[in-house]
This record gives structure tokens, C-alpha cells and sequence, in this order.
């Protein structure tokens, strides 16, 4: 474990979003989903390529309440730009289950 100081976590922008579209991803070397999150009024709607597939169907994430790392910059994954990090954890197979929240929480809201 290493061990970091307030303010480099306080640099880290974990903010509550609104899965609001998930399309399927076939260019992904990886299984994955195309995933936009509306992060609130102040970050806007963005997007993101997530390898969720084990646990999740499109028609079960849209609607549900995310964590997302906003301010990590852009990535080029198989020609789709991925403007954040959907944030989870593994299970004992190393396939993601998605960090959620109480429903009202707002979008937007910043991890303190």
C-alpha cells in the first residue's frame, strides 16, 4: 500500500452520475460497453469504455447511479474517445461490479 497525502487525493475528481446511453462496443479488443454518465451541470454528460459485460446488459445500467474519475483526461480506445473512468471493483474473477450510490444523490456531486 502507499501511502498519499490529503491534497493528492483531494486532486483525484470522483464525482456521482446518471448512467444515461450504453451501446455495445465491438471494436473493443476486450468485451465492453460505449458508456455516457451525466455527471450534473457542471461536468455535462461524457463518455467512457467500460469492460462491465459479465455482470451487466445495457437495459440494466441506463438509469443507474455511478462513480466516475472526471478529470484524468482523454483516452483513444479503438477509435472511441473515453473521457473518464467508470469507477468498480473485481470479483474473484476479476470482472467488474460498478461503485453505485443512494438514488438521491445528486449528479455531479464530488467524493469528499
Amino acid at each position: 500500500m502507499t501511502i498519499i497525502n490529503y491534497e493528492d487525493f483531494d486532486r483525484v475528481d470522483l464525482r456521482s452520475g446518471t448512467i444515461v446511453k450504453v451501446e455495445e462496443f465491438p471494436k473493443a479488443t476486450k468485451p465492453a460497453f460505449k458508456v455516457w454518465v451525466d455527471f450534473g451541470e457542471q461536468v455535462g454528460v461524457l463518455q467512457t469504455s467500460a469492460q462491465i459485460k459479465v455482470h451487466y446488459t445495457p437495459e440494466t445500467l441506463v438509469g443507474q447511479k455511478v462513480m466516475g474519475c472526471v478529470n484524468l483526461g482523454e483516452k483513444n480506445i479503438a477509435g472511441f474517445i473515453s473521457q473518464f473512468l467508470l469507477v468498480g471493483f473485481s470479483d474473484v474473477n476479476g470482472d467488474i461490479y460498478l461503485v453505485g450510490m443512494d438514488a438521491n444523490v445528486p449528479n455531479g456531486q464530488k467524493l469528499h
